[in-house]
């Protein structure tokens, strides 16, 4: 249990130091000192606890139950005041109805239940957790560098560097929270802490647009919020035992207890995860500075949400409200995809992919079954490593080239090559083999063919046509980082140390994850498995293992090989129309007129444009979980079954 507490509360001890600490080399030396140890701890949680599957922690303390409840109470009355203040009153209103819901339920278990047991830990949590603190902590050592240049080049932003490291650890000490939570009002509060955060972090430039994106995230969490406020009263008062507000117990419980709880959990995690209809609070997010971006897309804010939907996907195998969240997921990553081809915005693309392959996580888990867990565990991992790759990236990118369109980054291989070829990895990472993406995907596609037929062929047609827009985003932007007109000099300093660091590090995350993913499966998500569904299943043949392995060693090869090749060769000028160009990419037409070259990918906005295509899926997604509330609804009246 010490390593529990030790990695919830040296996050939060960590923030305090930076609240309190000026702008300078000590302040950035802790935040280093701080981002290591808790990578560290995370790695020995999981070296030392390695093979011990389910186990309890009970803390067993009144006063740390009444020390949960005054923190939410203290949250409560921030967000209220902040929000009356900037006439958010709608916010307001919510946050006190949530507040209402969670002392009365509070009160309840107070009165009819002893604490015990509110810490657990399993193999999923191990996974969270390595999330959490490695691809965390370097997210924060990054920002050390990157923040002090973001400074520099926004003079008219106020320097607010202490409070950002202090809520960014603090978000890790929430996340930690979270997934090592039994007691659901305690995971509740952890959730309402990344809210916070998030909100903050959102508004860090404190202007018009950063308050108008940030109240807007907060709006949308906030509904979440509700409805998770709710799932704990209806646990405490409808469900006739108190012994339900832990979450093992709850799931063990199974449908006929945990269905409505979990309908409720699934829409806070819906928000959380910004499904549509709540994508926008996400790509508002952007406004943010990268690390915030970074930290909300990977390893944090947005796994919280699917976290908590595959946690109780076992309780939505098999019945309609699984199937309405399964669609939910579905849809949103065919919409997010096809969203992403007309964006030419680097941050917008990893924003809607993100939001996609969220989508695919939420469809997996709605399904329920052990094979739709185990690909949507894979997604969750593969996902993290290669999206904060890709965002760091970009943040760096953005700094040296001041722009983060797309085509502002053509030939990036010759001028930054350093992490051009880290973003090389991280896209290859999204959607080539044998990278991980392309890994979970099939493992999603085979999954839903084995569900619920002939439900499960819809979601086939659905994830195949979504899977083919994502190679057309994915393709034209690695084709603008290699694409070189002209003979460039790279520049001498790409970005600072620690971004570098960062980086190269994640970079490097991405390559052993997917070379060494088998382990991961068989000795993590499979144990997982067979405890929650009583069987342990090979969900790995040997021989998907070994041609994965093959074409790992062919990729590793080629560049290799082309480095050995390309010994002596002499680098010609490109020909247009068997005339040769200029240095400028001109040639000569016909009639000797001289012709400048363009080249530009294809965004296709008449057909994929944002307002379009998000105005279709809010409405689609909208219809769906109105429909899962009905069924909510006609479920707790006795007027279906669960089944």
């Amino acid at each position: 249990m010490d390593i529990l507490i030790f990695l919830i509360l040296f996050p939060l001890i960590a923030a305090l130091l930076m609240l309190v600490l000026p702008n300078g080399g000590l302040r950035d030396s802790i935040v280093k000192i701080s981002a290591v140890v808790t990578a560290v701890a995370s790695l020995y949680l999981f070296v030392t606890t390695y093979g011990n599957g389910l186990s309890f922690y009970t803390i067993g303390s009144e006063l740390t139950g009444t020390l949960m409840i005054a923190i939410e109470v203290a949250i409560a009355l921030f967000i209220i005041g902040i929000s009356v203040k900037f006439k958010h009153y709608l916010i307001a209103v919510l946050v006190a109805i949530q507040t209402a819901a969670i002392l009365y339920a509070e009160n309840f278990a107070v009165s009819h239940a002893a604490l015990s047991q509110e810490l657990f830990l399993d193999e999923f949590s191990v996974i969270m957790a390595l999330i959490i603190g490695i691809i965390g902590s370097l997210i924060c050592v990054y920002a050390v560098g990157y923040m002090k240049s973001y400074q520099d080049h926004h003079k008219e932003i106020k320097d607010r560097r202490p409070l950002f490291f202090f809520l960014m650890f603090l978000f890790l000490s929430a996340m930690f929270g979270i997934v090592f939570s039994n007691h659901i009002v305690w995971l509740f509060l952890f959730w309402e802490i990344t809210t916070l955060c998030s909100f903050l972090l959102i508004g860090y430039a404190r202007d018009e647009i950063a308050w108008k994106n940030a109240f807007w995230a907060l709006l949308l969490n906030t509904l979440g919020g509700v409805a998770f406020a709710f799932s704990i009263m209806f646990i405490l008062l409808f469900s006739g035992n108190a012994e339900y507000i832990y979450l093992n117990n709850l799931i063990a419980a199974g449908p006929a207890v945990a269905l409505i709880p979990a309908a409720l959990i699934g829409f806070a995690g819906l928000t959380k995860s910004a499904q549509m209809p709540f994508s926008s609070w996400l790509v508002g997010a952007m406004i943010a500075p990268t690390p915030v971006s970074a930290l909300l897309h990977s390893s944090t804010m947005v796994k919280a949400g699917v976290y908590v939907i595959v946690r109780f996907a076992p309780v939505f195998e098999g019945n309609l409200i699984g199937i309405m969240i399964s669609l939910v997921g579905a849809f949103t990553f065919l919409f997010a995809s096809a969203i992403a081809i007309s964006q030419s915005n680097a941050k917008k693309v990893l924003a809607y992919s993100t939001i996609a392959n969220l989508g695919l996580v939420v469809a997996c888990a709605g399904i329920g079954t052990q094979e739709a867990v185990w690909a949507a565990i894979l997604l969750i991992i593969f996902h993290a490593v290669a999206k904060s790759l890709l965002f760091l990236s970009v943040g760096s990118v953005e700094h040296k080239k001041h722009s983060r369109d797309i085509e502002d980054m053509s030939g990036l291989i010759a001028t930054m090559p350093k992490i051009a070829t880290m973003m090389l990895i991280g896209i290859a990472g999204m959607f080539l083999a044998p990278f991980g993406m392309l890994i979970s995907k099939w493992a999603t596609i085979h999954a839903f063919v084995n569900a619920l037929p002939p439900f499960g062929m819809l979601l086939v047609a659905i994830i195949a046509y979504g899977s083919g827009i994502t190679v057309f985003f994915w393709a034209k932007w690695m084709g603008k980082l290699i694409e070189v007109r002209t003979k460039s000099e790279p520049l001498k300093k790409e970005a600072s140390g620690q971004e570098m660091t960062a980086i190269y590090a994640l970079g490097g995350l991405t390559v052993i994850t997917c070379l060494f993913f088998p382990l991961i499966s068989s000795e993590l998500i499979e144990p997982y498995l067979g405890e929650v569904y009583g069987t342990a299943s090979h969900l790995l043949s040997l021989n998907n293992m070994i041609i994965m392995i093959m074409m790992l060693v062919l990729i590793v090869l080629l560049p290799l090989s082309l480095l050995h090749f390309g010994k002596g060769r002499t680098i010609k000028q490109q020909y247009m129309c068997a005339r040769p160009t200029g240095a400028d990419m001109s040639f000569s037409g016909s009639m000797g007129i001289k012709k400048d070259l363009e080249m530009s990918n294809y965004y296709l906005e008449e057909y994929f444009g944002e307002e379009k295509i998000a105005k279709a899926g809010n409405l689609l997604t909208i219809i769906i979980i109105a429909i899962l509330f009905i069924l909510a609804a006609m479920i707790l009246s006795g007027m279906v079954m669960f089944i």
